[in-house]
Parts: structure tokens; C-alpha cells; sequence
């Protein structure tokens, strides 16, 4: 049983309900940061606050699961000693919203999340998309979902240290099934996108690793990229001739063989990108799940975002990826999720396989390892007119995501 406080009275007083999705990356690894190509999109899962303005420059926060936050906003520029926390996350958005001249100020909220942390889901995109549309609601802004993505990138770049592309920002921030161009990286082309999975579930594995504290081995694709590009006088892949790159591979190897390895990861990535877009336009789903597992090999064999190279003992992806192996062969398709490293593997399982797939993947992981989600065609938003989550703030939250 759920007890809820109606939400009522002034609306710039009282407490009023914000929202916003996680996401899954179903294609496009490590791509966005290079100017890249990317398909991903919004999902059932989501973080949500009540929050009512308090009248002071301070915010006042308090998250299940992480305490209390408390700031002062009249200094918005980046702490080191708020690196990687909540904190650092609310400074950061704040801190873009008012240098594009939006309005920011102090508030009180009370935040829950289904989103499991360091899952790859995103959960602080979410974050950072929902704290944007706390200030756009509060205090009567008319900012757009795009600066309200470039708000949360700035926030993880420059506040939280790490070095994030825009993608999952702008997955939370408009919903639904996406290809992302990032040609442009403040403006990506946005190309909406729909499509029929009848006959299969879309499934996050997780480990049991959270990929929180693996910030070094992120940025060093970013940097190991970035190196190739500058071997052209460029300053990311996007901007390289590829067939001048694969002419240069021997010159290039004195950057290092996995620098090289990652960046011909990324020309395939990209090219993979456009396929998958064309097998969902024309409902091919054998070349959809041909495709899908087909980068999930070249994050294993090529990008090599599968296990810390510090932790080589600890490799829970590698084992997922193998029992996935195992269940679907040829029939589903599987691939490294997000960032890497630890979290979480994607799978399309076709529905008469979920039950082997789950008493597989459930006798290594755990009982509640398998997370089914929808494609939520909603992105981060104030839920107007809702009954907020009080005493029982999990079972709200399901309530609230995507209906």
C-alpha cells in the first residue's frame, strides 16, 4: 500500500515533481566523443524528485541511498574536493544554466531513483537532466531540452571529472528510440526513430561490478583517440580521412597498438551505425541483431572496454558476454553496454529463450540480475498535476515512469 501527498496550492511555492529517463546506448560504442554516430534511447527506468523553491541561493537535497547534499550556488565555479559527488553534479548544471543567462536558485528536494548505479543506465545523466528541469520549472525559464543536455555534459565534464560525450544528456533529455550525428557537438543531428521488437525483450545484464570508480580507464580511450587524431593534425576521428588512416597504421603503431585497435574500432562503429538504422527502418530484425552483436565484437576484440586492465582477475562482461553466447548464438544479439569496463551487457533475447536466458545469467549473477526495459518515448519533464511519492517513494516512482 502507497501513501501519497497531493500535490496543491501556489505553484511557486508548493512542492511540485520532476522527472527524468535513463538510457541504453544500442549501438555506437565510445563513437560520441569523436563526433560519432550513435543509436540509443530513452527507458522505463528513471530518477525523480519533489522539490519546492526555499527562497536562499542554497540548495537542499537529500537522495536514498546518498544522504543529504547541501550547496551554496553564489560560487558556481567547479571544487576539487567535489569531485565525482552529487554536489558536483547540481554546481555543474547550475553553473551552465546561468552562464547561458537562465535563472537558478535555491530549492529543497527529495530524490528516488530505479535506476541501479554504476549499471551504465545512465543514472547520472538522469540526474543532471532532472536537476535542469528543476530550474526550469522552479524558476520560470524556458530552457530548451538541448541546453539542458549541454548543462548536465558540462556538469560531468568540468565539475564531476569525467570525460562524458553529450549522448546520454541528450537521450534523457528528449526520450524515445534516437540516431544521434554528433558532426556538430553542441547541435547533434536528431533523427527520431521507431521500432517493432515483437518476439523479443530488450535486457540489461548486470555484473555485480559498478563501474563508478573507473573514471582512468574511460578517459583513456577518449585520450588514446584523441592521440590518433592528432597524428593528422586532427582533433577527433570524425575529422580524419579513414582511408588515409588505414594507409597509416604502421606509422601509427608508435602511439601504441591499442590506441590504433580503438580508432579502427571507431571508422567500423560508425559505419555499423547506419546499417542498424536502415535494418529498423525496414524492419529487418535478423540485420538488426546480426548488427548489434557485431559491435559487441569489436568492443571486445578491438576497443577493449570489456575488464579494467588494472583488475585483469575480475571479469564479469567477458563471463556475461560468454554465457550470452551460450543461450542465444545466433538468435539474439549481445554486446558490451555504455562506457564498459564493468556494469552491465545488453541483450535482445528472443521471448521463447527468456527463461533459459534468466536461469542462466541468474545462476552466476544473482536472482534480480536481468532488468527488461521498454523504450520510453518521454524525456526528462515536470510530471504537472501529479501525486507525489512520500512515504513509499520506490512504489511512486514506478507509477510515475512512462505511462
Amino acid at each position: 500500500m502507497s501513501c501519497y501527498m497531493t500535490v496543491s496550492g501556489d505553484s511557486k511555492s508548493r512542492e511540485r515533481v520532476f522527472q527524468a529517463p535513463g538510457r541504453v546506448e544500442i549501438i555506437g560504442n565510445h563513437t560520441d566523443h569523436q563526433r560519432g554516430r550513435v543509436i540509443a534511447a530513452a527507458v522505463d527506468m528513471a530518477t525523480t524528485c519533489t522539490a519546492v523553491i526555499n527562497n536562499t541561493n542554497t540548495v537542499r537535497l537529500t537522495s536514498d541511498g546518498f544522504g543529504e547534499t547541501v550547496l551554496d550556488l553564489t560560487d558556481d565555479s567547479p571544487r576539487k574536493n567535489e569531485t565525482g559527488t552529487t554536489a558536483a553534479l547540481i554546481r555543474g548544471v547550475a553553473s551552465r544554466l546561468k552562464a547561458s543567462g537562465y535563472k537558478v536558485g535555491g530549492f529543497d528536494a527529495q530524490v528516488s531513483s530505479n535506476i541501479p548505479v554504476g549499471s551504465g543506465l545512465s543514472s547520472s545523466a538522469a540526474f543532471e537532466v532532472m536537476i535542469g528541469n528543476v530550474f526550469k520549472g522552479l524558476f520560470g525559464s524556458a530552457i530548451s531540452k538541448l541546453d539542458i543536455a549541454l548543462a548536465g555534459q558540462h556538469a560531468e565534464n568540468a565539475h564531476f571529472g569525467k570525460p562524458s560525450g553529450l549522448m546520454d544528456q541528450i537521450v534523457s533529455s528528449y526520450g524515445g528510440l534516437m540516431m544521434l550525428d554528433f558532426h556538430n557537438t553542441k547541435a547533434p543531428d536528431i533523427t527520431t526513430m521507431q521500432i517493432n521488437m515483437d518476439g523479443y525483450s530488450m535486457c540489461v545484464v548486470e555484473t555485480g561490478a559498478s563501474h563508478a570508480d573507473l573514471t582512468g580507464d574511460y578517459a583513456a580511450i577518449v585520450e588514446e583517440m584523441k592521440l590518433i587524431a592528432a597524428h593528422f593534425g586532427k582533433d577527433d576521428l570524425r575529422a580524419v580521412d579513414e582511408d588515409e588512416f588505414r594507409s597509416s597504421i604502421r606509422a601509427m603503431r608508435k602511439t601504441g597498438d591499442r590506441a590504433v585497435l580503438r580508432a579502427i574500432h571507431y571508422f567500423d562503429e560508425n559505419a555499423r551505425v547506419t546499417k542498424l538504422a536502415a535494418a529498423i527502418q525496414n524492419n529487418d530484425m535478423p540485420g538488426f541483431l546480426k548488427t548489434v552483436s557485431a559491435s559487441g565484437r569489436s568492443s571486445l576484440t578491438l576497443l577493449q572496454n570489456i575488464y579494467s586492465p588494472a583488475s585483469p582477475n575480475t571479469q564479469g562482461l567477458t563471463l556475461a558476454l560468454a554465457l550470452c553466447e551460450r543461450v542465444l548464438s545466433d538468435r539474439g544479439a549481445f554486446r558490451v553496454h555504455g562506457w564498459g569496463f564493468a556494469g552491465t551487457v545488453l541483450a535482445f533475447v528472443p521471448d521463447d529463450l527468456k527463461k533459459s536466458f534468466n536461469n542462466e545469467m541468474s545462476a552466476v549473477f544473482g536472482a534480480d540480475c536481468c532488468h527488461y526495459l521498454n523504450i520510453c518515448p518521454d524525456g526528462g519533464m515536470e510530471r504537472e498535476g501529479r501525486e507525489v511519492f512520500e512515504t513509499y517513494p520506490q512504489q511512486a516512482l514506478d507509477s510515475f515512469a512512462c505511462d
